[in-house]
């Protein structure tokens, strides 16, 4: 089953150092990484002079970028939009020199006592400035559904692809952070199949939202595999564990929780052969 896919991931969950998450990359057989951060730094925060260093590393090591795991959108809506711009900029320049033209994003926190209908037009005009950067530059933006932000469920996302979808904004489906959602997996691939190209390998329980290896959960996950099996999908299937607590997720999510292990390699082994079992 999806014999043509490539296999990548969030390879700071395994070790902050990046020689450490090269080493068990590369004995997993994994030849892509989804670069979120290294050496315990997030990719939006390198310089370019950093960024070209470990490109040159990497490409040493014969691994390469699917994706800049990036935290462009992972702001609140009432924040100011001028400096995350700028972020935004250096982050394409960082993508074009490891050489992917995938930046993952989302659609920004709304405060919680209220609506994300509340904030269509600034979501979509900060979106719109987004996409047509990404256009001008040749890029392609990856909106990644997660709690909280205005595309949490499906119906947040369809509502971004119908207004700017294309060859500079597709989607990301993540199993896991629509079943913390509350949302139903197979209602949501139904909505956004047409949308789908990228995929995020976690799974999580209905309740308590907890993360467990994929096909464990309630996320439908091989059940969605199949079906994208079924269409010929062919694009990156990107193993994002999040069952250790991992170095930078205190920055990454508002309510990271308890983790179920503590040792990075181990459970990024784990969740590569939860993969494995599903698709091979």
């Amino acid at each position: 089953m999806l014999e043509n896919t490539k296999i990548t991931g969030f390879a700071d969950e395994i070790h902050a150092d990046i020689a450490v998450q090269v080493k068990l990359l590369k004995e997993l057989g994994i030849s892509y990484l989804e670069l979120r951060s290294a050496n315990g730094k997030n990719i939006a925060d390198f310089t370019l002079e950093e960024a070209r260093a470990l490109k040159k590393y990497l490409t040493s090591q014969q691994l390469f970028v699917s994706a800049i795991g990036s935290p462009i959108g992972k702001i609140q809506i009432t924040d100011d939009f001028e400096a995350h711009y700028i972020t935004y900029q250096r982050v394409v320049e960082i993508a074009k020199i490891m050489e992917t033209p995938y930046i993952r994003m989302f659609s920004f926190y709304i405060p919680e006592v209220e609506t994300p209908e509340m904030y269509d037009d600034e979501v979509f005009l900060r979106m719109e400035c987004m996409v047509e950067y990404a256009k001008s530059q040749n890029v392609i933006l990856l909106h990644e559904n997660e709690k909280g932000i205005y595309g949490e469920n499906a119906f947040g996302c369809l509502k971004l692809f119908d207004e700017f979808y294309g060859e500079h904004f597709k989607c990301i489906f993540d199993f896991a952070n629509f079943v913390q959602s509350n949302q139903d997996t197979l209602e949501a691939y139904e909505l956004l199949n047409p949308y789908i190209e990228y995929i995020h390998i976690k799974d999580a329980y209905c309740g308590t939202g907890q993360v467990t290896p994929a096909g464990e959960g309630d996320g439908n996950v091989k059940a969605i595999l199949k079906m994208l099996d079924l269409k010929g999908y062919s694009g990156f299937l990107s193993l994002e564990p999040h069952l250790v607590e991992f170095g930078a997720l205190k920055t990454l999510e508002k309510n990271p929780g308890k983790r179920i292990m503590t040792n990075g390699e181990a459970a990024f082994t784990i969740a590569y052969q939860a993969l494995r079992e599903l698709i091979d």
